[in-house]
């Protein structure tokens, strides 16, 4: 089965709206494109990835549509939208006319509001994603768990993934209450989650030790067929690089069946974003 990267990012810092980057993240701030990400891809077996916004402007999503266009590997993008705009549904509308546009990601751990998305008119714009052939990313905290559960009860038919494992407070050694919210929302059939960015949350001395219970949580949760890997490159070069994570995540997945396997480094992947 194809091994896909379900999640990572190209940046082009002239283009002006990555507002996020600064000095905390200084290693990272420089232009990143498909030749930079090429020999992990090679040295892993990922024979394609799902391309991620990292800007919230419609621009940036018509910039990673161009790249898709050049670029074979890039199986997926994963765009922005502002879900709340008078023109939501024409923006939607017309970026879904391309091939390769798969979902929809607004940035959730960067609005103040914590029940955001589940506003009237946010929930009106979303429940147009699946008849566009759109699912939903959730970028989001813990504070968020139960909120994705919500919107996942208010919308059944809306595919939804959660970035990041919902980023668990791993550098401080906390489980809880984020294992029992995982646990709840991962009862909605139509939620899957992504292995990924594990390693940012983890401390500069991560180890696949401390990541153990927590992968084990969302194995648990969500079962191989709901969770699928991704790097977060190159945001996880501040904290080790693709290749350390890669096989850190391999190896705390060693203990399933080849099939299983497949699930999580492909299979999943290419089922929830229409791969292949």
């Amino acid at each position: 089965m194809m091994r896909i990267d379900a999640h990572q990012h190209y940046w082009a810092i002239a283009r002006g709206d990555y507002g996020w980057m600064g000095p905390a993240v200084a290693p990272i701030v420089r232009d990143f494109g498909p030749a930079d990400l090429a020999p992990h891809l090679a040295a892993g077996g990922i024979a394609a990835t799902v391309l991620v916004q990292a800007a919230d402007t419609v621009a940036e999503t018509e910039y990673m549509l161009s790249l898709a266009d050049a670029e074979p590997s890039i199986a997926a993008v994963v765009g922005w939208v502002d879900l709340e705009a008078a023109d939501a549904t024409e923006t939607l509308a017309r970026l879904a006319r391309h091939p390769k546009l798969r979902g929809i990601r607004p940035m959730l751990q960067d609005i103040a509001d914590t029940f955001w998305v589940l506003r009237p008119a946010v929930l009106e714009t979303l429940a147009l994603l699946q008849g566009l052939g759109l699912s939903f990313d959730a970028l989001i905290q813990p504070r968020h768990l139960p909120v994705i559960a919500a919107l996942a009860d208010r919308l059944p038919g809306l595919a939804i993934v959660v970035d990041h494992g919902a980023k668990p407070f791993i550098a401080k050694g906390e489980l809880e209450p984020w294992a029992a919210d995982i646990a709840a929302l991962a009862r909605r059939a139509h939620v899957c989650c992504k292995l990924s960015g594990l390693v940012t949350e983890a401390g500069d001395d991560w180890s696949a030790p401390r990541l153990a219970s927590y992968v084990a949580t969302l194995l648990a949760a969500f079962g191989p067929d709901r969770l699928m890997f991704g790097s977060d490159w190159p945001v996880v070069n501040l904290a080790g690089g693709y290749d350390a994570w890669l096989a850190t995540a391999e190896a705390l997945t060693a203990g399933l069946s080849e099939t299983e396997r497949a699930a999580v480094f492909g299979g999943t992947a290419a089922r929830f974003y229409r791969i292949g």
